[in-house]
């Protein structure tokens, strides 16, 4: 077997193409864009590079044919927070040949040790974890944009090299049309005629002032969980620019305590539904069908992260929102579901928010770990 990192054009396009030999039978699977791949190994649009480093690698059998592909990486800000130094992996993918997935493992845990790294984690992103991250092991249907598919076989590759699970990521999937339970809409009706509670969506033009608001309230209501890196602004803006694409304000919405920043969702239409027959390329001919699709619409939402100050995550304002989304969602007949991904299982109180909503289990991921 050769392996090559990737260094030219002509390494990036294999990189990218792996990907849709290996899943080429598989009709759930949506290959992701190719440019939102790249974008993660581009200085200039993922500013995780100015603290951290990343390279990547194909694999080919001896007469050339493609096997699998591996990303390495080190988050400064997170890699020493561990009582190990711990880098990552992502953007693994590999036919069904533990042989292949160990000599992909390999050079990746060979770079990172080279870099002063005494484990890593995987699959996850170089980037925030709201997309790419985790192996999929439980409801392999069709992703949502920004989430990764797994073969079933993807488990036992990563297992049998010696990683073990660290946390898993649970997505469940609410039926729109379905009322709440009665509990869930009393409370929240409630939370929403509290004198100096207020609720606002996302205003476009105002993007930068929600952007400190969701920075603000982000830092406050993940701190207290273990290796918490704080958020900066210019992720924050990069974030909200990528999603100007497909982003619907109305499904984005902030909570306000006496004028105070305390809650938000971040809720986007599922931009799988639109790109699905794209392969992964967003050319001209593309882009019109994007466009003229996403006029059209779909019929899936994805809530792809949600916060709360400690100080209100007692006080029902995110089921307030929920209703708030639901007000503007039901009239327009369009969306079916809304999938609540993905939440990890140190989580209690938002897989409780889960349940309250009558969500049911949609998909797991796991994030593994494999110390050196």
């Amino acid at each position: 077997m050769i392996i090559t990192e990737v260094k030219d054009k002509k390494d990036r396009k294999q990189f990218l193409d792996i990907a849709r030999i290996i899943y080429k039978d598989t009709k759930v699977w949506v290959s992701p864009l190719d440019k939102d791949v790249e974008a993660v190994f581009d200085p200039a649009k993922n500013n995780f590079h100015q603290h951290g480093r990343i390279t990547r690698w194909i694999l080919k059998s001896p007469s050339g044919d493609p096997l699998g592909r591996i990303a390495a990486f080190i988050n400064e800000k997170k890699a020493f927070s561990y009582p190990q130094p711990t880098g990552g992996i992502g953007f693994f993918e590999c036919a069904n040949d533990q042989m292949a997935a160990n000599r992909l493992f390999d050079t990746a845990k060979e770079w990172l040790m080279s870099h002063g790294m005494e484990a890593m984690d995987g699959p996850i992103n170089f980037g925030e974890n709201d997309t790419f991250w985790g192996l999929l092991v439980d409801g392999f249907t069709q992703p949502s944009y920004g989430m990764n598919y797994h073969h079933p076989y993807y488990r036992s590759l990563f297992e049998n090299y010696g990683f073990e699970p660290l946390y898993e990521q649970i997505t469940n999937h609410l039926d729109v049309n379905k009322p709440f339970p009665e509990r869930f809409t009393r409370i929240a009706n409630w939370v929403i005629k509290k004198p100096g509670y207020s609720f606002k969506s996302l205003e476009p033009k105002k993007i930068n002032d929600f952007a400190r608001d969701f920075m603000e309230i982000y830092n406050d209501a993940w701190k207290d969980f273990d290796n918490f890196a704080p958020i900066d602004n210019a992720t924050i803006i990069e974030t909200f620019q990528k999603m100007k694409t497909i982003m619907d304000p109305n499904l984005i919405w902030f909570s306000y305590v006496n004028g105070e920043p305390a809650s938000f969702v971040i809720i986007l239409p599922d931009a799988n539904q639109i790109i699905k027959s794209f392969n992964g390329k967003l050319g001209l001919i593309e882009k019109i069908k994007f466009l003229y699709l996403r006029w059209r619409g779909v019929s899936r939402m994805r809530a792809i992260v949600m916060g709360t100050k400690t100080a209100y995550q007692k006080h029902g304002l995110e089921s307030a929102m929920f209703i708030k989304l639901k007000e503007y969602v039901l009239p327009l007949g369009k969306y079916k579901e809304l999938e609540l991904s993905w939440v990890g299982d140190f989580n209690d109180k938002m897989l409780a928010l889960h349940e309250a909503t009558g969500a049911s289990f949609g998909k797991k991921h796991v994030t593994l770990r494999k110390s050196f």
